[in-house]
C-alpha cells in the first residue's frame, strides 16, 4: 500500500477526490431538481386534504 503512496502524491489524490465527490454531489442535486417529485425549491401546491376530499357534505 505505501508504494502507491510513493508513486502518487496524496494531496494532489485526495485533492482530486474532493473535486470529484463536489462535482458528483452537484450533479445529483441538479438532476433531482429537475424532476417533479423530487424538486424541493419549486413544490407543487398540495391539493385538499384527502379528509376533506371523503367527508360527505352536510345535508
Amino acid at each position: 500500500m505505501w508504494r502507491m503512496w510513493v508513486t502518487f502524491d496524496p494531496r494532489r489524490v485526495l485533492t482530486a477526490l474532493a473535486v470529484f465527490l463536489f462535482t458528483l454531489a452537484i450533479l445529483i442535486h441538479f438532476i433531482l431538481l429537475s424532476t417533479n417529485r423530487y424538486n424541493w425549491l419549486e413544490a407543487p401546491n398540495p391539493t385538499a386534504p384527502a379528509a376533506a376530499v371523503a367527508a360527505p357534505a352536510a345535508p
